[in-house]
């Protein structure tokens, strides 16, 4: 009987722990869809509000977690302005008063370019497949594609900006096709949606995002990938200071 009930409990971890992994390697897949090895990006987005509209278009390059390029290219005031992450550094490049600025961890949450998204969003300080444990809660139906529905919950130890996340991933594709964040009392704070999957480069990927906070009713930011390159070869010191104030 002793002997029946260890293999009952090693069973029932084993389904456990398998589960887990489950999760967390169909959200290390979704998470790939749009990263890759390397990563170069052509974006327009545009911040809609119920009283005015904001068009800012960026390139952008990543390698990898640890490297992280942004480039506004519009509008005027701001062109020439670059955000770097390399290794857990980040900084911010202000051409128009010849300032590199070192960002903090604290600004991290706070909103980039005014837009719905975070510091923490663009430049990737966290990291959903490492900083969080993942389950399997349910599979639902999103935009005609049957999707995981996988919550995320941050260990004791990450330093993150959401109490929970919730994310359906498309079984076909592992395509991240909404998004809902809480922050540390459960209470949503945004959601975002992303569609018009298409190729680009070497792979299907989702083209259109739209971030919708949940306590500014006719607030919208809606980001669309206008063109992409994954798996090209960047140097480690393209993501570098001096570059920060050349690249094009």
């Amino acid at each position: 009987m002793k002997t029946i009930i260890s293999l009952m409990i090693m069973l029932a971890t084993f389904s456990f722990s398998y589960g887990q992994e489950d999760a967390k390697e169909i959200i290390r897949k979704s998470n790939n869809v749009l990263q890759g090895e390397s990563n170069e990006m052509t974006i327009t987005m545009k911040l809609i509000r119920p009283k005015w509209e904001r068009v800012i278009t960026m390139k952008s390059w990543a390698k990898g977690t640890d490297y992280s390029l942004i480039l506004i290219t519009s509008p005027a005031k701001d062109e020439g302005q670059t955000f770097l992450k390399r290794g857990n550094e980040m900084w911010n490049w202000i051409p128009s008063i010849s300032r590199m600025i070192k960002l903090p961890p604290s600004m991290m949450s706070q909103n980039w370019m005014s837009s719905d998204l975070s510091y923490d969003d663009f430049l990737k300080e966290s990291s959903i497949v490492n900083d969080y444990t993942h389950k399997i809660i349910a599979t639902e139906e999103i935009s005609g594609y049957e999707c995981y529905k996988i919550e995320l919950m941050p260990k004791e130890d990450a330093a993150v900006v959401w109490g929970k996340v919730i994310k359906w991933v498309s079984k076909d594709g592992y395509f991240t096709l909404q998004s809902e964040y809480y922050d540390e009392d459960m209470d949503l704070v945004r959601t975002e949606k992303t569609g018009d999957i298409k190729y680009m480069g070497n792979r299907r990927i989702p083209t259109k995002y739209v971030v919708i906070p949940a306590d500014k009713p006719g607030n919208q930011t809606l980001m669309v990938i206008d063109a992409a390159k994954f798996d090209i070869p960047i140097a480690d010191d393209f993501f570098s200071q001096q570059n920060m104030k050349t690249v094009e």
